[in-house]
Parts: structure tokens; C-alpha cells; sequence
């Protein structure tokens, strides 16, 4: 099985669920890193995938979505395009890369594209069951029981995470399994800066995506007889949005992804620089804790 971990989305989750007294001997915090280790060892332990990718963002606002829809995350935009982040979350995330690097757990991302899009690319690219893990919804596009492809949604926490399959999406929105993104289409995500059609909320998206089947379906429609006319009079208002907000919404799945070895470590890839950051950063106590469950998985 292969897990995909949206892995700025469990950063900031450690890092605002963990205090910063949690530092390193100089002082520097180290609660993202230490809390991203410790749940990479409780995702590994109880879920057991063969395979392991923590997906990054090389891009976390990529261009070909902004010339599409202007808005796209401006309102998360700190100076220089980049995004606003806490300052002492900020030094923590090349200490992460490195000891993903040491550990030998394959971590990367593709230049002009986000993590969302890297995982999008590996879900659809892989064989076998998909595991995603994250607290972002949009990834809820790529459940698919026929691969099976499942998200692993953190809301509730790393050890009380909840399933994600096509049967979650129908009982949670109202629509086919497979029909999130056309219905976060419709429906807008403030969030991102994705305005939605105006006037058209989540009840009447799910009504609408559930009777037509997709967005398509129901952009072709939308002439017939029949067809409710304020939904009709709504969609042709924000026909231009339409025309390019599927682009933005949709996961990559054609990311240009590296020729990564993406098993699970058996052993640290370099033991003599894990050992150094693990000194430098007070990390002895996670790491042993994750070293023996990596072990496993590959032995198992």
C-alpha cells in the first residue's frame, strides 16, 4: 500500500497542537519536527504502507492557477508571493526536509505545482491501494473505491483519524463519491480564495451535481427545457468563472514526478548526518521512536 502525506498540512498541525517550549538545545522550537515524527511513526505502525511519500510544496501558489483565477490564496500571501507563515514555524521546514532526507522517506516536490498536485499525480499513477493523509478536503477529488484510493482526514486528530471513502462524500455532501471537485467548484472555498457561483451554496451544488451527475453534465444542460431557471440565470452569470475554475480546483495528475525510491525505509539512508541532526535539534526521543517502527514495516 502507498501512503501519501500532505505534509505541510501535518506541519502546521503539529506545530499549532504542540507547544513551542518544545525546543532544540539552542533554543530554536522543534515542535513541528518533532510532531511530524511521531506521526509519521503512529501513521506507519498502525497502517502499515509499503510505500511512503511526504508530498511537499516546491510551488504553494502555483502560477497556471493565479492566471486563472486571480484570487487564488491572495489573501494568504505575506511579501514576495510567499505564503504567510509563522516565524518559527519557517526554520523548522528545512530541518524537516533533512531529516526526511537522513531517514531515507522519500520527500519532495515538483517545481509550479503544490503538494495537493504531486499527490494527485502518485494516486492516479499507482497500482495498488492509496492511503492520502491530511486535513485538507479538497484531496476528497481522489477517493476512488475501485482502486481503492481513501483519504485518512485528520480533523479529529493523527490517532483518530477519519475515513474518506465514496460513501463519506455521498453521506457527508449529498453527492456521488467521485463528484467532490465539481461540487467545490460550484460551491466555492473562501479558504483558497475560490469564489463559487454567486448564489448557488452547498444544498444547491450537492442538488444540482447529484441530478446532472458532473459539472459538464450539467453546464450542458443548463439550455434545456426544464432546467431551474434561477440555477440557469446563476451559472450564466459566472460563465467566465466556470470556463476556468475546474483547472484550479482539480489535483494535478500529470505532475512531473522524479524517479524517487519510495519504500519504506528499512534503516536511515545516512545514519552519520541523522545522528548529527538528532544532536543538533534534541531529536533522540522521536526518532527512536519512529526507527523501530520503520524497521517493522519493511521486516513485516
Amino acid at each position: 500500500m502507498l501512503m501519501l502525506l500532505d505534509t505541510p498540512s501535518l506541519y502546521f498541525r503539529a506545530f499549532y497542537g504542540i507547544p513551542e517550549s518544545m525546543t532544540a538545545p539552542d533554543g530554536m522550537p522543534v515542535n513541528a519536527v518533532r510532531g511530524l515524527i511521531d506521526m509519521i511513526a503512529t501513521l506507519v505502525r498502525s497502517h502499515s504502507p509499503t510505500q511512503l511519500v511526504a508530498c511537499m510544496d516546491a510551488d504553494w501558489r502555483p502560477a497556471f492557477r493565479v492566471a486563472a483565477i486571480p484570487s487564488y490564496k491572495s489573501h494568504r500571501v505575506a511579501y514576495g508571493n510567499q505564503e504567510e507563515i509563522p516565524d518559527t514555524l519557517a526554520p523548522q521546514v528545512p530541518v524537516i526536509e533533512e531529516v526526511l532526507a537522513a531517514l531515507g522517506i522519500a520527500n519532495f516536490g515538483v517545481a509550479g505545482y503544490e503538494a495537493d498536485d504531486v499527490i494527485g499525480t502518485l494516486a492516479v499513477r499507482h497500482q495498488g491501494a492509496v492511503e492520502i493523509v491530511t486535513g485538507d478536503r479538497d484531496l476528497f477529488q481522489l477517493v476512488d473505491d475501485a482502486k481503492p484510493c481513501r483519504v485518512l482526514y485528520t480533523v479529529r486528530g493523527i490517532r483518530n483519524l477519519q475515513t474518506v471513502d465514496e460513501a463519506f462524500v455521498t453521506a457527508k455532501y449529498g453527492i456521488p463519491g467521485r463528484a467532490y471537485a465539481d461540487f467545490a467548484t460550484l460551491r466555492g472555498d473562501p479558504s483558497d480564495g475560490l469564489p463559487g457561483v454567486p448564489g448557488i451554496g452547498e444544498k444547491t451544488a450537492a442538488a444540482l451535481i447529484t441530478r446532472f451527475g458532473s459539472l459538464d453534465a450539467l453546464l450542458a444542460a443548463a439550455g434545456d427545457d426544464g432546467f431551474p431557471a434561477g440555477a440557469r440565470n446563476k451559472l450564466a452569470a459566472a460563465r467566465d468563472y466556470l470556463a476556468v475554475a475546474p483547472a484550479v480546483v482539480q489535483v494535478a495528475h500529470d505532475a512531473p514526478i522524479p524517479d524517487v525510491d519510495l519504500r519504506v525505509p528499512a534503516e536511515p539512508k545516512d545514519p552519520a548526518r541523522l545522528v548529527e541532526l538528532a544532536d543538533r535539534y534534541g531529536l533522540d526521543s522521536p526518532l527512536n521512536r519512529l526507527l523501530p517502527v520503520l524497521a517493522r514495516a519493511q521486516a513485516g
